[in-house]
């Protein structure tokens, strides 16, 4: 029952998973033949994304053809070819014949005879007769190519294209061969300036001369206002299409994420910014890499070389030159009122023309249609509640340096009198006042409390904050209560190093020990999964109680979290929780006691306690507490943890999409990854899986964003990666998860990413190293206490794995360590997937006929439970004991029900390797030792031959693709094929049998 290793590709660390899809996407697509598109703005990562997908299409085999124009090139005819053919020697043109051939040449300036510069009629490879002969000529080159292996032709920044390189390949583009694919990626931009390379002749770059570049005049549209906005058919961005062959797929490059700009500018070796500043500059910059680097330049040359501080919350960034020139020069052009305008929406928290109009600007609607006609907002809206969007994020921060300081002040008064949002109106009056303001304090306080319970919980800190600047000297004890307010709305918003800060910044000042238990809870809430960096902190605090019950009860719960998480003990984290529920009960704090019951009720489950059903149904009594009802940590969350130990799929998904939809309205960026992750998890198990990926992905954004620990997230991408998507960024993501959690010391999620990693290993036939991560996980789970095998399936994988490296002895042990627990909790599901173990054990000991009973069995209980994947996994292992027991046809019916369902599930990692196994079944015998007398390669295709003698000779599955010029997938398939004929299981085995017998 084992499977043909696969080789698992892995990285160091994996790439942000936002432009990982990216990658994913456009490399699939090429993969198959056709074109790509990539768009972005200037500095948006178009072109290092292009070189990922180079390289890793390189890496399969592909034969990469380049171009990469600038702006000073796009008038020199036939450049860009000359680059996509400069490194083919001359026997990639004897396909030719001799008058295509010397017409090709001159193109490439590879005769002495000039080329033309381009006309409709002259002769030459610019015009005429023999610019038809060109083209046919290039594309029997490619043709040429295209019969010994895959060809990417890449044009990069094909808004510099020379014309006459365009005209070739939108002539190729229909016509393409189905070997070659095209990618290309275009600059977009909002605003002024074309979209592509539509230029009129003031645009021209120097020295272009005459010659029309790619998109021309006949490509480019010109604004009434003079500025070149491409857009409608026929426009610029329908000629960097049309070089691409159908299908096409166009895809815009995303804008960073916040953790990915902080990855960037440590890879840049920018300073380690606080994770405040970091994400800020990554506001500033709208995700764009590029601008981020200035910004964050601008910011390290005024700290190192002025001596400056840090910029505070209010006050705005540095700005570069080469980043505000373009804005001001845009801003010079405004008619003055339609500047004023401009500036009143730029101080707005949230502009709309409504807004505006209150604030004096009488003339709003007409002074921003102008505005958008150069480039600086959206073009106009039809309602007037609409929030005017500044097309660059920068634009704002320009304008405020740039605007005397009293127009600035003016334009807050305005908007201070004209807004009727509390909210709105307190930023700006608090803008107005210098030195503390009771009143002004107040009605800080009263907008943090609105944002609150609209949902915005990062606005009410800051606006927490400020009112606790504001509020005067004598009066410290609201200054403390308003900033740990504040810290606990950082805390639900995911801003944790700003909690942290405050949460000191009171521990330096308070007194009373309610104040400082409470700033105690702030740091401790803030560490998230790594509570390893703050064990002298709970001692501190529980002196800090004295001998308060309700403060007591606080603490026990967090240190009942620490216990579990890294103590690694179950049993004294219940403990904990037991005494901080009661502690709660006791003094009325009935927040602190649901969520003590919840954790009490979760670790009774992992015990495999028969109260944990009755703890959570007190933890889901009234009275409820709001906070409680929506944290990932409360007892709505772990209703879905008992549907699936239950094996109730539908049930535990509907109670995560309900509280989902609580959390994206108003909740914590904690709890609504947390429960993304849940919710990841179950849509896998329902055989699910785009879906699935999707939701992690989404998940593993949301934590990167907010800073929190990624562990988890990483976690659950590996888990729909492993269902579908790839096993190699699979892999890297459990790994990802694996370092975040050690890095964490996080115990509790430690064995999790490990069972993942070892699922992964398991899967790719990879048995030794699979048993060892396995077994690694299984003694983390049974020293932290656990008894029902429902809550971390790992039992089953580890028995496999064990099977599959020759100890049936072992899983046997581990199968019915596992058995008794299911069978004393009454868990099927468990038990179904352990009789699939069952079957591997059998194998292992010689006994494939009562395997294949014991797998049709098995299946049909899956299929009752619900369990698609787990169904199709038993089907698919059916399939292989039945090609054991040489029934041929039966063996292909169980692969072919197995890949019905895993096709069905979207789970494509399964459908490729399903596939691959039927396919395998019809091949001939699996097994046998070869003929006496018979060499090697009688047995062999030719392709086998060729892979089986490099095999030997010591080449690597790439090294011998390049030499055959066939793809890396290629290789692999042939050598999976020559192990079975040849009754091998390594390179070792190959090398023996080739040296016994040299015959190729």
């Amino acid at each position: 029952m084992t499977t043909e290793p696969t080789t698992l590709p892995t990285s160091p660390r994996p790439r942000a998973v936002e432009r990982t899809a990216v990658t994913e996407t456009a490399r699939t697509h090429l993969s198959r033949g056709g074109g790509v598109l990539l768009t972005g703005p200037a500095g948006s990562g178009r072109t290092t994304l292009a070189a990922h997908l180079v390289a890793e299409l390189r890496g399969r085999g592909h034969r990469i053809l380049r171009c990469s124009p600038s702006p000073a090139e796009e008038g020199t005819p036939f450049l860009g070819l000359i680059d996509l053919l400069t490194d083919l020697g001359d026997h990639a043109f004897a396909v030719l014949a001799p008058h295509e051939r010397a017409v090709l040449e001159q193109a490439l300036l590879r005769s002495a005879q000039p080329v033309p510069s381009g006309g409709g009629t002259e002769r030459g490879p610019g015009g005429g007769r023999d610019a038809l002969v060109l083209r046919i000529a290039v594309r029997k080159v490619l043709t040429g190519l295209c019969g010994a292996g895959p060809v990417l032709l890449v044009v990069d920044d094909a808004q510099w294209l020379d014309r006459p390189t365009a005209d070739i390949l939108k002539y190729l583009a229909p016509r393409a061969d189905s070997g070659m694919a095209v990618l290309v990626t275009v600059r977009s931009e909002e605003g002024p300036g074309p979209v592509l390379a539509g230029r009129g002749d003031s645009d021209r770059a120097p020295g272009s001369g005459d010659a029309p570049g790619f998109g021309g005049a006949s490509g480019s549209r010109r604004g009434a206002d003079g500025t070149g906005a491409a857009s409608g058919p026929g426009g610029a961005l329908d000629d960097a299409l049309e070089l691409c062959p159908h299908p096409v797929r166009r895809i815009l490059v995303p804008p960073m994420t916040a953790h990915e700009t902080g990855e960037l500018l440590a890879r840049h070796d920018h300073p380690s910014w606080p994770g405040r500043l970091v994400a800020r500059l990554h506001e500033a910059s709208g995700g764009n890499p590029r601008t981020a680097l200035e910004l964050s330049a601008a910011l390290d040359e005024r700290v190192r070389s002025d001596g400056a501080d840090l910029p505070d919350p209010a006050e705005p960034l540095p700005v570069p030159h080469c980043l505000r020139r373009p804005i001001l020069d845009r801003i010079g052009a405004l008619p003055a009122r339609a500047r004023r305008t401009l500036v009143v929406a730029a101080v707005a928290v949230r502009p709309t023309v409504r807004l505006l109009r209150r604030a004096g600007c009488h003339h709003a609607p007409s002074d921003l249609e102008i505005c958008a006609r150069h480039g600086l907002v959206g073009g106009p809206s039809s309602s007037d509640h609409a929030t005017i969007r500044f097309l660059d994020p920068l634009t704002p921060l320009v304008l405020r340096a740039e605007t005397p300081y009293e127009s600035v002040v003016e334009a807050h008064r305005a908007l201070a009198d004209a807004s009727d949002d509390p909210v709105e109106r307190a930023h700006h009056i608090a803008r107005l006042t210098a030195g503390p303001d009771p009143v002004v304090a107040g009605r800080l306080a009263a907008a943090a409390t609105a944002a609150r319970r609209r949902g915005a919980p990062r606005t009410a800190a800051r606006l927490g904050q400020l009112a606790a600047e504001y509020t005067p000297a004598g009066q410290s004890a609201i200054d403390i209560e308003r900033r740990l307010t504040a810290a606990e709305d950082a805390i639900e918003a995911g801003d944790l190093g700003f909690a942290r800060h405050l949460g000191h910044e009171v521990l330096g000042d308070a007194r009373r020990p309610a104040d400082r238990v409470r700033a105690w809870n702030v740091v401790i809430d803030s560490c998230g999964q790594a509570m390893a960096e703050i064990a002298d902190v709970f001692p501190e605090a529980v002196r800090d109680a004295g001998g308060d019950p309700e403060l007591l009860a606080q603490l026990h719960y967090r240190m009942s979290w620490r216990a579990w998480m890294v103590g690694g003990s179950a049993a004294r984290a219940h403990d904990h929780a037991v005494r901080a529920a009661g502690l709660a009960a006791r003094t009325g704090d009935r927040r602190t006691e649901v969520m003590a019951l919840t954790q009490q009720a979760a670790l009774e489950l992992f015990l495999g306690l028969p109260q944990a059903e009755a703890t959570l149904a007190a933890a889901l009594t009234a009275p409820h507490d709001v906070h409680a009802m929506t944290h990932h940590n409360g007892p709505l969350y772990l209703k879905h943890r008992f549907h699936l130990v239950r094996d109730e799929l539908d049930e535990a998904r509907t109670e995560l999409r309900t509280l989902v939809y609580r959390l994206r309205q108003r909740g914590s960026a904690d709890s609504l990854s947390q429960c993304l992750i849940g919710l990841a998890q179950v849509e896998i198990e329902r055989g699910r899986c785009r879906p699935a990926l999707t939701i992690a992905r989404q998940s593993l954004r949301i934590t990167e964003e907010a800073g929190l620990s990624q562990g988890p997230a990483w976690y659950a991408v590996a888990l729909a990666e492993t269902a579908g998507g790839s096993l190699g960024q699979a892999l890297s993501a459990a790994e990802a998860a694996e370092r975040h959690s050690e890095d964490d010391n996080d115990r509790l999620f430690l064995p999790r990413a490990l069972h993942a990693a070892g699922r992964i290993r398991l899967f790719a036939g990879q048995h030794e190293r699979a048993a060892e991560l396995l077994s690694r996980t299984g003694a983390l789970e049974t020293a932290q206490g656990q008894q029902d095998p429902a809550t971390r399936r790992w039992h089953a994988d580890l028995a496999e794995a064990l099977a599959a490296t020759g100890a049936p002895d072992e899983a046997a042990a581990v199968l019915g360590a596992g058995r008794r627990q299911a069978e004393r909790l009454g868990r099927p599901g468990v038990l179904a997937t352990l009789d699939r173990a069952g079957a591997a054990i059998n194998v292992a000991r010689g006994e494939p006929a009562r395997a294949a009973a014991a797998l049709e069995h098995t299946a049909m209980r899956q299929r009752a439970i619900g369990y698609p994947l787990e169904e199709a996994r038993t089907r698919a292992a059916l399939g292989r004991v039945r090609r054991l027991l040489g029934d041929e046809a039966a063996a292909r019916a169980a692969f072919a029900s197995a890949l019905r369902i895993f096709t069905m599930a979207d789970a494509r990692p399964w459908v490729a390797m399903t596939r691959a196994e039927r396919d395998r079944a019809a091949d001939g015998p699996t097994r046998g030792p070869e003929p006496e007398g018979g060499s090697w390669s009688d047995r062999l295709t030719s392709t086998e031959r060729s892979v089986v003698a490099r095999v030997a000779q010591g080449a690597t599955n790439r090294e011998i693709a390049a030499g055959l010029v066939v793809s890396v997938k290629t290789v692999e398939a042939a050598l999976t094929r020559a192990y079975r004929k040849l009754g091998a299981k390594s390179r070792v085995d190959i090398t023996r049998m080739v040296m016994a017998s040299p015959t190729a």
